[in-house]
């Protein structure tokens, strides 16, 4: 195992290893209190004394990191908030010119249609003019 992947694996929080460091200091506190020359009611004094004052530690720093903890989930609803607005802002942007490009084509397609319908409309009436021009010649002659 290489030192970067040492570091990735045992790069823990800083909540983690503080909670180590707090195990740590209790089991060195009970050892030193067990190993020392004292009488048990004195003993089981400073047992309690050294408990309580843990409990009262680990309950200091759970409210920090509790504290901490709203911080950050605060910080981070109001930034996606922030994010969801200017998202929504886009989206809305994005429709409203596709809106406006189909709008154009639509008009487009429709002003191409009715010139299509005009030219077939002229061409139908020159031809039915041609036709009734030359449809009366019966003499034999040929019109230029």
């Amino acid at each position: 195992m290489g030192y970067d992947e040492y570091r990735r694996d045992g790069g823990d929080s800083i909540s983690t290893r503080l909670t180590y460091l707090l195990i740590g200091g209790g089991i060195g506190a009970i050892l030193a209190l067990l190993f020392a020359p004292k009488s048990g009611h004195e003993l089981r004094g400073d047992i309690a004394d050294a408990t309580r004052k843990g409990i009262d530690r680990s309950r200091e720093a759970a409210q920090q990191l509790s504290d901490r903890a709203g911080e950050y989930y605060e910080a981070t609803r109001e930034r996606a908030s922030e994010l969801y607005t200017q998202a929504a802002g886009r989206v809305g942007e994005v429709a409203q010119s596709a809106r406006e490009a189909a709008s154009r084509q639509t008009g487009t397609v429709a002003a191409a249609l009715e010139a299509g319908k005009k030219a077939y409309q002229d061409e139908k009436r020159k031809t039915e003019m041609s036709g009734r021009l030359e449809a009366p010649n019966f003499g034999g002659e040929k019109t230029n």
